[in-house]
Order: structure tokens, then sequence, then C-alpha cells
């Protein structure tokens, strides 16, 4: 996904196509090995960093145009098989964002990987480029974030349209102050080539991948340069790589959307603040809303005012997993019964990865950074209005919110030339792409778009909510995509698991 001050990094922001100066549609070929045999001989060192865990670090060049030149480090972790005897490689992992830690991804969800694959595989995840530990893009500190993230993002005139674009040129400027040297090279189409490199140094002579969410849209990349190089791939909560990146906004905007809906559904069957039935439950959220536009909530934690900006984001982000529904509950009954926003702001902390004592890792920064290189941007708050507009009628209480938070993009130091394309890997072998019916940050129809994209893209289905599938424990999805990952046997075109 896209970031916007809706979609963070849980929210795998969407970054598509690649690099500054790239042909239009054309996916370039690798360099010749020769140019970077160092790197693909190089193997990662491990060391123990706690609790059974592993770390390492390897080596990429920073522009693949010149090998030679400045390096950078990745920062890796790997839990390590079970099964020493009957091991047959790495998972190599991508949690999504961009600019979600794959580091952290797997010291947190490592061990929730199928108890099969966890015996035969490595289980090992990675920064991205610019990401958590591997020489990561720094742009704001915490209260410039806390203003950008406060920012009234569903401008209702022209002065806070003009308001809401200084805000947004403010993250760009300060992106291009602190980060210019690496903006041009933190795009997908350089992290996929890190991923080949990777591959090389931990030994392995196909890559087994699993990626989440922007995850998919980076396995996908792989997979359109580097088809014969797989051995396995999942997409998990895939990215359609056709989209603009307003096209992209819109349809993210309409799958919370739908997410509410189904949250206000299930909660009207119990004791709901939202009242006993579901367009009366709806109706409520958007009275909140507009109350919090026009007067802060009440927040008992910090200084922060919680405009309706904070209160969407803090919905949004219980879209993600239905184990955040219950809280999401106590959170509206406070902001509805005593206009208490605390609990709401406290969720939406946990999307942007803002810490207690103010501070944020660099997963807003890194995700605005890659988004803003991948795909070409409007060109003005004008082309926005527009896009927000669609959005708004077709998403009311997401869809201003979500476009305007990729404005920054339009006051970006760097911009690409490349289009979005679909890609179809010719030449790789069966990709599994899984698709939740009602998640709210991938909509469904973009698992069914990315697996008829592909040459040889095989659906698997969830009938669920939330965010990805795989990790939600439903044993259907664990038991399909194992198999497939393990013996290389994709699940029969078709299969929806409930």
């Amino acid at each position: 996904m896209r970031t916007t001050r809706i979609a963070g990094a849980i929210v795998l922001t969407l970054a598509l196509a690649t690099a500054c100066n790239d042909e239009p549609g054309v996916a370039k070929s690798p360099p010749q090995a020769t140019d970077l045999q160092a790197y693909y001989a190089q193997r990662v060192t491990w060391k123990p960093c706690g609790d059974g865990f592993e770390c390492g670090k390897a080596e990429v060049p920073l522009d693949y145009a010149k090998p030679g030149a400045e390096k950078i480090k990745l920062s890796l972790i790997r839990l390590p098989a079970g099964d020493k005897a009957h091991r047959i490689g790495s998972l190599l992992t991508n949690p999504g964002g961009p600019g979600g830690s794959g580091v952290e991804f797997i010291r947190n969800a490592g061990r929730t990987f199928g108890s099969d694959l966890r015996k035969r595989f490595d289980i090992v995840g990675f920064d991205p480029r610019g990401v958590g530990a591997s020489a990561p893009v720094r742009c704001m500190d915490g209260p410039q974030l806390d203003r950008f993230f406060g920012a009234d993002s569903s401008p209702d005139d022209q002065a806070e349209v003009d308001a809401l674009a200084q805000v947004s040129k403010g993250f760009a400027d300060a992106c291009k102050a602190r980060a210019a040297a690496e903006l041009p090279r933190v795009g997908t189409r350089d992290a996929a080539r890190d991923m080949d490199v990777l591959r090389g140094a931990l030994g392995d002579k196909k890559l087994t991948y699993y990626g989440a969410s922007y995850g998919t849209y980076l396995g996908t990349y792989y997979a359109e340069q580097f088809p014969g190089n797989i051995r396995a791939a999942v997409l998990d909560g895939a990215v359609d790589p056709t989209l603009s990146s307003t096209a992209i906004l819109v349809e993210q905007a309409k799958g919370f959307e739908t997410a509410l809906r189904a949250f206000a559904a299930d909660c009207v069957k119990t004791d709901c603040p939202l009242g006993k039935n579901v367009d009366g439950a709806i109706a409520k959220v958007s009275q909140l809303l507009a109350k919090a536009d026009r007067t802060p909530l009440a927040n008992r934690r910090d200084s922060r005012k919680i405009n309706d900006s904070w209160a969407v984001m803090g919905i949004a982000t219980a879209m993600y997993a239905k184990e955040y529904w219950p809280v999401l509950r106590q959170a509206l009954s406070q902001a509805l019964t005593r206009n208490d926003g605390t609990l709401l702001l406290a969720i939406a902390d946990q999307m942007v990865e803002r810490k207690p004592d103010g501070t944020y890792s660099n997963q807003t920064d890194a995700n605005m950074a890659v988004n803003c290189v991948d795909k070409p941007n409007p060109p003005d708050t004008a082309t926005y209005g527009k896009a927000a507009d669609q959005a708004k009628r077709e998403s009311p209480r997401f869809g201003a919110f979500v476009v305007w938070g990729g404005l920054p993009c339009v006051y970006w130091p760097v911009q690409t030339k490349e289009q979005p394309h679909a890609m179809a890997a010719k030449g790789s072998p069966p990709i599994v792409v899984i698709g939740t019916l009602r998640d709210p940050a991938t909509p469904y129809k973009w698992a069914r778009n990315l697996a008829s994209q592909l040459d040889k893209g095989v659906l698997l289905s969830y009938d669920g909510d939330g965010h990805t599938a795989y990790l939600q424990g439903n044993a259907c999805i664990t038991k399909a995509t194992d198999r497939y990952l393990i013996e290389g046997t994709p699940p029969k075109k078709g299969t929806l698991c409930h």
C-alpha cells in the first residue's frame, strides 16, 4: 500500500514500479553476475541474538549500476530450522510496509509460522534498504511527525487544503535535507535485487519466499526480474501492480469501508456502543469523526489534539486484525460517552510505531520514501483533490484521509517515469497468491488480479476478516501454504478456505 496517514507499515504501502530514470513499462535485466560476484559469494556470519534467534548482516551496492562504489549493509535475523537433518533451506520473508522491519517481524512472529515449515526452513527476516537497521532513511523527528499525522487530512475548504499542502511539502523538504543521497535508490526495484543477493549470501540456489502486503509487490518485482531463481513464492494480501498511485489509494479506502461494515455487523450482535443495527452503527462513526473535526477529543496521555485524523487512524488500525475489534469497541465507547479519545490514539500509535517517549521508528520515513519513488505522482494538489473527492464518495469515512495522505509525493525531490504495468514473471514456477475476502488494506480483487497477471499464478482465497491470511491461524490456509512451500505443490485453483 501507499503511505497515508492511515495506511502505514502495518498496511503495506503500495510500492510499485521503480527507480528514477527507467524506461516506462520495461523491466531492466539484472547486471551480469561478474559485476556482482563478490556480493553473491559472501556468506552471512550468524551470531546469537537472544531467544534462539541469530542475527547477521549482508552487503549490497547502494547503486547497482556502480557495484564497485558505495556499499550498504542489510540487517538480517533467522530462526534456525528445527530439523537440521531434513532442512531444505531458507524462507526469506517480508512483512510489508514499505517500511516494516523484517527483523522485528521475525523476532515477534517467527514462531507463528507453521510447525512443519519451521522444521524444514530457517525462517529469515531482513530490513530492506532504507528501513530499520539497514541504512535507514530519516526525515523527521518525533514532534515533527506528531504535527504531520495530526494535520487535518480531510480538508473542507481551500484554506485547509493549503495548510495540508504546507505540511506535506515540509515532509518532502525534510527528506531532501536529511536523506537526499539515499532517496533515488530506496525503491522496490533495488530492494528486489537485494533479495537475489541475499539468496546467494544465504547459500540458496533458488529463493523460497513469503511476502505479506507490500511484500507481495516486492515478491512480484523479484519474480519479474529473476523468474528462474524462484523455488516457491507466497504472496499474501496482494497488491495489483497495474494501478496508478491514486487508484491504489481510492481502492484502499473502499477496503477500509468494507472492513468497517464487517466490524459493525459483528459489534451489533453484542453490547455495542454503536447501537443495534449496522447502518446506525456506521452513522455513529460518521458523527464521531465530524465532532472530532470540529472539537478534538480529550487526551489523557499527552498534549496531542485528537482530531478526526488521529481518530480515523485508530479505527483503521483496528481493521487490520479481528483481535483488535474488542479494543476498538472499548475505544469507541469511551469516545462516544465521555468524549475521550485516549484509547483511539493509543491504537493509532501502533500503526505509526510511535513509542511512549514520543519518538518513532523510521517506518513512516521509509514508507514515504519508497512509495514516492516507486510510481509517478500527480503533479499538484488539484489532482489529489479530485481523487480525494472520488474516494470520499465511495468511502465516506476513510476516503479523504487515505488519498490526501499521499500528498508529500507531489513535492518529492525524486520522481520516476516508469509506469505501472502487469508483471507476468514468465519462466517462474507456480506462485501462490493469497487473498482475504474482507481485507481492509489490500482488497481481495487485487489478489484475483495479480494471480491472473502472473504467468503461473495460483489464487488461494480466505473467507475472513483482517489484513493478510497466513498468520491468522486458519488451518486450511496454513496447510495449503506449508505444503506448497515444502513440497512445491500449489493448492488447486479456486480453493477457498473458511
